[in-house]
């Protein structure tokens, strides 16, 4: 069977941190601990190799959580890099179904940090039909 991969683009710009002047980011909306959930499709039942790529601005923590469909995704989600960074995790297969799903980021309520979620993109593969 032919695989071809396909995405979801999500755009938070969203300002994660303990108060709205942690960070000067006027362009980015202050959403407190963690960003809204942002909805995509999943257009099969068969995706595989799922992964997310994400462009974050000032993460100086590890312990930020990406959440997909509520539930958080294993290990380290997010690496701490000055300025805008891109990064990549991994989301487990079952982690994504058929139809409408959702994607968030919970900043670390223990620490100081704040930070931007910007663009995200969402990856699988799927049968080619």
């Amino acid at each position: 069977m032919s695989r071809r991969a396909n995405y979801a683009l999500c755009e938070f710009q969203q300002h994660l941190g303990p108060a709205a002047d942690s960070l000067d980011v006027p362009w980015a909306e202050y959403t407190g601990n963690s960003t809204d959930p942002v909805s995509f499709n999943i257009p099969t039942s068969s995706s595989a190799d799922p992964y997310v790529e994400m462009q974050v601005f000032d993460v100086e923590d590890f312990n930020h959580e990406i959440v997909v469909n509520g539930e958080p995704l294993s290990g380290f989600d997010i690496a701490p890099g000055e300025g805008w960074q891109l990064w990549m995790d991994t989301i487990a297969p079952e982690r994504l179904h058929l139809g409408e799903n959702t994607i968030q980021f919970r900043r670390n309520t223990d620490s100081k940090d704040a930070f931007v979620v910007g663009s995200v993109t969402v990856h699988w593969t799927e049968p080619v039909e």
